[in-house]
């Protein structure tokens, strides 16, 4: 193998593919990036066996060929080095990658690429596409309500359902459930929902930052993988097996009081209050008070410890039915307002021990549920 590229594109692409790599695993090949001439370009790719991401560059190639080097080595090196011309030449016999770069050169000693674990080749099932910017927002929206936990690994999945021309994203870790609702690019023939690891979906929307054109998603026939082809970049991800929960019923279907509300101000009195819950099992309590005549009504935000004090915020707010209170885990409830984009939010409560429901105003497909905290009340 012998090409050159251009530091900065190298660069790119490996901090692009290096987060697949493996930190702690058995099979040591998988701490290591693929280097591969690919039809005139260089392919990199890097896997831990449940992720798979490549990245196509361009580069000018004088022999093909194909080695794997320490992804963090190489990583670190590129980066160090200037903008300029990097050339790569490879030593058949020795295994050994030598790096040459204006005044900086290296040689690295590699593994046979054809001990490298194989990607899979995703090309029949369900095929469809979605936009960049619809599908960025609907993973910020929802990835962060799965599970960390895995001990259900289903939770630790997002659940994707594929319908028509629309596509669901639901997420839930047992105390909070996100459901975001946005629209295919090409219709699918029939339903079928897949479950998508939440650090894949994390890594698609770092990946998607810089991409303009939709996002091809094929789940092969099994619902064994899915692949999501971006330009120049692939991501082949194992799905998560399993049944994710019946959620719609959790959703509660009516309210006693509603409370319209400032997203920014909301937040601001809720990350106020965390400070002071956190030496209080972390509770947030929330008091919403109708207007009376023609004074609005207001939201109170409050948190208390016994140990160090307490805090009290109040925001202007419309509150329609009777006065309501609720307490939240404070983390929960920060996670679910920094992800909603919107200007104002609605507050749907039944009565203290029942989920409380966030929509955003101005749109209708997405909702944050979360389970209450059980306090005393004074």
């Amino acid at each position: 193998m012998k090409l050159s590229c251009l530091q900065e594109n190298l660069n790119r692409g490996l901090n692009l593919v290096g987060r697949a790599a493996a930190t702690r695993t058995t099979l040591p090949i998988t701490n290591n990036i693929l280097l591969a001439t690919d039809q005139g370009r260089l392919r990199l790719t890097a896997t831990n066996l449940e992720l798979a991401i490549s990245c196509w560059l361009g580069a000018k190639i004088e022999m093909d060929g194909a080695i794997t080097v320490p992804a963090r080595l190489l990583t670190e090196f590129i980066g160090s080095l200037p903008n300029d011309k990097v050339a790569i030449n490879l030593s058949p016999k020795t295994k050994t990658l030598e790096l040459k770069c204006a005044r900086f050169e290296a040689r690295i000693s590699g593994v046979d690429a054809k001990d490298f674990p194989p990607i899979p080749k995703i090309e029949d099932g369900i095929i469809t596409k979605v936009e960049v910017e619809a599908l960025r927002q609907g993973i910020g929206q929802v990835v962060f309500a799965a599970a960390a936990d895995e001990s259900r690994p289903v939770l630790t999945g997002v659940s994707a359902e594929f319908d028509g021309d629309l596509l669901t994203l639901a997420a839930a870790d047992g105390f909070r459930l996100a459901v975001y609702k946005l629209p295919l690019a090409g219709s699918v023939s029939e339903k079928n929902t897949a479950i998508i690891p939440a650090r894949t979906l994390t890594e698609l929307n770092r990946l998607a930052a810089d991409q303009e054109e939709a996002i091809e998603m094929t789940v092969n026939a099994a619902k064994s993988q899915i692949l999501f082809r971006l330009k120049d970049i692939e991501l082949v991800s194992q799905l998560v097996q399993g049944a994710f929960p019946q959620y719609a019923q959790l959703i509660p279907k009516s309210y006693n009081t509603r409370t319209v509300v400032d997203v920014a101000q909301f937040l601001m009195a809720a990350k106020t209050a965390s400070i002071f819950a956190r030496d209080g099992s972390g509770i947030v309590r929330l008091v919403m008070t109708p207007g009376e005549d023609a004074t609005p009504g207001k939201l109170t935000v409050s948190a208390r410890s016994d140990e160090i004090g307490d805090d009290v915020g109040e925001i202007d707010a419309i509150v329609q039915g009777e006065e309501a209170k609720i307490a939240f885990n404070s983390k929960y409830l920060i996670d679910a307002l920094s992800a909603i984009p919107e200007s104002q939010v609605a507050l749907e409560v039944t009565n203290s021990s029942s989920p409380g429901v966030l929509r955003p105003m101005g749109t209708d497909n997405y909702v944050h549920i979360i389970m209450p905290m059980f306090v005393q009340w004074d």
